[in-house]
């Protein structure tokens, strides 16, 4: 369920900001930057956009290779995905040839965070979309003090590195450390939600609850993830920038 809520809260504000950028109807080329499963990728191509996805770990390569196999001929050839790492995205492609970039849970991996943000904002066309998922370093105590771990909880206020579900040790990011960052890279903050505020503690394993009360749980995030101070604590932020 917590990928569920995850992936559902960011596909509707993606949407939401696509709906504001461009005009309807506009057929958009989109780049996934470790695009995972390419959960993402998949559903804006088949909302008729062109994707192109670009994932480093073989094995999601082919879990998304194999989720292609099973769409219709019409969304499979706007769809191209590539093996490749997301600081080398120069290497794949000219700058400015896509109208939104994702990096959804990458950037918790890279140590030059800065460099790898400049280069995805320069894949951006003018008034271009960069859409980021991060883990939110101002609410690192939440998680280890809502389970009772007390001597976790201190010491996550004075950290900026934690170590994830799958056990490794990973980086958040603070919201006005990003903030920062993207204005210098010319494509400045435009809009920011928190993710996973009620629900960070449900187990990988839960199964989905019946429909009326999955839809009861995303209203209540994504209602949580627009309003503070409730985003503020989530555990991911969702930030997104506009190329100038």
């Amino acid at each position: 369920m917590r990928n569920t809520v995850r992936q559902e809260l960011v596909a509707r504000q993606v949407d939401e900001q696509i709906a504001v950028r461009f005009p309807v109807g506009q057929r958009l080329r989109v780049l996934d930057v470790g695009m995972g499963q390419g959960t993402q990728a998949l559903r804006l191509a088949r909302a008729g956009h062109s994707v192109t996805g670009l994932e480093s770990d073989a094995g999601m390569l082919k879990a998304a290779r194999d989720a292609l196999t099973t769409e219709p001929e019409g969304i499979r050839e706007r769809v191209r995905f590539l093996e490749g790492d997301g600081r080398e995205t120069g290497v794949h492609f000219l700058p400015g040839s896509f109208d939104v970039v994702l990096c959804h849970g990458v950037l918790m991996y890279v140590t030059e965070r800065d460099a790898m943000l400049a280069g995805l904002a320069r894949m951006l066309a003018p008034g271009g979309l960069l859409s980021l998922l991060v883990r939110n370093a101002d609410a690192l105590a939440m998680r280890p003090g809502l389970a009772g771990d007390w001597p976790a909880t201190l010491a996550a206020f004075d950290t900026d590195s934690y170590t994830n579900r799958l056990g490794l040790d990973v980086r958040a990011d603070h919201l006005d450390a990003l903030t920062a960052t993207l204005a210098g890279i010319a494509a400045p903050l435009h809009t920011w939600y928190g993710v996973r505020v009620f629900t960070d503690l449900v187990g990988n394993d839960q199964e989905l609850p019946p429909a009326q009360e999955l839809d009861q749980i995303l209203a209540a995030e994504d209602r949580a993830g627009r309003t503070d101070p409730y985003r503020r604590v989530a555990a991911l932020l969702h930030l997104c920038g506009v190329r100038g």
